[in-house]
């Protein structure tokens, strides 16, 4: 980069960021996986979590949160999108997994509406600089990620890396060791086994109590890690200016919790800290969807949220009327089909089980490597399952399932043919279509047809490589360049490309690996000789090539 163009690009980035520094917040992200609300501050007395109960001591604790699904990335692409996965072809677990059984399996990224873009973006073409440490698992997008949407995203990222130490940040730390995968190995357990609760759609043995108790152990491992965090946030002096979110992605990662639309499945702690502006030790019961993090987050950093997403935020100037009702789908599970769809409130759970023909327990192999999930298959082989326990291992499913959340936590007792609930149950019901043609459900159709619309011939679709377009005396953007020129000051460059709703990141810097910064408007070049890379980016779409251009302004 020229030294004329570095000082131009710094004055204004340093101008802009210190405006935006006194409006804006700091904020964090700190998920997990697979983690229902087994928190001390949530009432779990065996949870030995005490920095996340500090946290929540000086936030907010939300009782009524659930997510889109009861599986990560499904959730992770509504929660990164603001859209609900089934409306951007998001919904089948994973996009990767598709046909793998076979000889010839086919991978593919779904192509979301070209309307679409990740909240981030919203954020870096605000000022803000986003990191994210470092899962993804999009749907739209094999690693690495569009670089659109982060001004860092790997195991590294961290805000302490951004350039200018007054730039405000948006940072993702994600935490995986309370992945189901951490359970499997019950070899060696600390917390004690007899202490845990055994809920009652499980056989109460020694392998449950054992699998249940690491879960518990992750838990505190869990806890160390958010305690570093909020720890390195005092150090560098930006606690006081930092809004803290600490959620998990969707239930325990355990049988008849992660992967089904029960409570256990969907229902996940979320703790807010934003200084100064929500009551310490205050506890929320409003309900709250998952795809309501990304505009609850523009909403806070001051935003506008786009008119197309379908999340609501909860928090800041841009807060809605509270949900009366959220609403959760599952469709394949690796390489299982299924189609449930759910609707809750406060009171009530329905589920409509699309295939009810089907087994609660369809074949998921990665699923059966649980101890718990063995247990509870061998015990069923040998008939010694209680009624409870028996009802999630059947051969067939009601074609609707409601459920008094308040009376019947765990629900057990499927109230839908009972005739005193008739009226809920049609309520229910009347939600769920709603919900189905508000949102256009893509889960209705079938997964072959929609990968043949977004990969037609099952080939990868290729952005289109941008183009410069100059503002100068010699051209007013009548052509477009693709190898830059010499032009009279003053002059502005934009860039442009044909691919219906791509984005484009650009870069002066050289090297393998730049910082890509997120296009959002014209350059204004200064005099000298300047060299830019471009490169166009479309969700589910193969990246363009990078376009280089040497400009000489006179």
């Amino acid at each position: 980069m020229s030294v004329a163009l570095t000082s131009c690009l710094s004055s204004l980035a340093q101008t802009g960021t210190h405006e935006i520094q006194e409006q804006k917040p700091n904020i964090i992200w700190i998920s997990t996986e697979d983690l229902s609300p087994h928190l001390g501050c949530y009432g779990d007395p065996l949870a030995q979590t005490p920095h996340i109960d500090q946290l929540a001591s000086q936030g907010t604790r939300f009782t009524n949160v659930f997510t889109t699904a009861a599986i990560s990335a499904p959730v992770r692409a509504g929660m990164i999108t603001g859209m609900y996965q089934t409306s951007i072809g998001c919904m089948h677990m994973r996009t990767t997994s598709y046909r793998r059984s076979v000889d010839n399996p086919i991978e593919f990224t779904a192509v979301p509406p070209h309307y679409v873009k990740t909240f981030t973006e919203y954020l870096r073409a605000a000022g803000y600089y986003c990191t994210n440490n470092s899962k993804t698992d999009y749907q739209f997008a094999k690693d690495p990620v569009p670089e659109s949407i982060w001004d860092d995203c790997s195991k590294t990222a961290h805000y302490k890396n951004r350039p200018d130490k007054n730039q405000p940040f948006f940072a993702v730390f994600n935490y995986t060791g309370t992945h189901e995968s951490q359970n499997w190995d019950i070899s060696n357990v600390k917390t004690d086994p007899s202490k845990v609760v055994v809920p009652p759609y499980y056989p109460d043995t020694e392998i449950v109590r054992r699998n249940i108790a690491k879960m518990y152990d992750n838990i505190a491992l869990l806890d160390a890690f958010v305690g570093r965090l909020l720890d390195e946030l005092e150090k560098e002096g930006v606690a006081d200016n930092t809004i803290v979110f600490f959620w998990g992605d969707h239930g325990d990662g355990l049988p008849r919790a992660k992967r089904w639309l029960y409570d256990s499945g969907l229902n996940i702690p979320l703790i807010i800290r934003w200084p100064k502006h929500l009551k310490p030790g205050s506890v929320n019961n409003e309900l709250i969807s998952s795809i309501d993090f990304g505009p609850t987050v523009l909403s806070l950093a001051g935003v506008k949220v786009p008119v197309h997403m379908q999340g609501e935020a909860f928090l800041g100037d841009q807060k809605k009327e509270p949900r009366s009702y959220v609403f959760a789908a599952r469709d394949r599970v690796d390489e299982s089909y299924d189609m449930i769809r759910s609707v809750r409130n406060k009171d009530y759970l329905y589920i409509r089980n699309f295939y009810p023909n089907e087994p609660f327990h369809i074949w998921v192999p990665y699923l059966n490597r649980m101890p718990i999930m063995q247990e509870v298959m061998r015990l069923d082989a040998e008939n010694k399952l209680n009624v409870f326990q028996k009802q999630w291992m059947a051969d067939k499913r009601p074609a609707e399932e409601l459920y008094d959340v308040n009376a019947d936590p765990y629900q057990l007792t499927n109230l839908a043919d009972d005739p005193k609930y008739k009226e809920v149950l049609d309520e229910m019901r009347r939600q769920q279509k709603q919900w189905t043609m508000e949102t256009g459900d893509m889960g209705h159709m079938n997964e072959p047809e929609m990968i043949e619309q977004m990969w037609p011939g099952g080939i990868q679709p290729v952005t289109d490589n941008p183009y410069f377009i100059v503002n100068a005396k010699e051209d007013r953007g009548s052509k477009n360049y693709r190898t830059g020129g010499s032009f009279s000051a003053p002059m502005t460059l934009s860039f442009h490309c044909p691919t219906h709703g791509a984005s484009i990141v650009y870069t002066t810097e050289t090297g393998d690996n730049p910082h890509w910064k997120l296009y959002n408007g014209p350059l204004h070049l200064s005099k000298g000789t300047h060299s830019i890379r471009i490169k166009a980016v479309r969700y589910g779409y193969k990246s363009s090539d990078v376009v280089e251009g040497e400009f000489v302004i006179k």
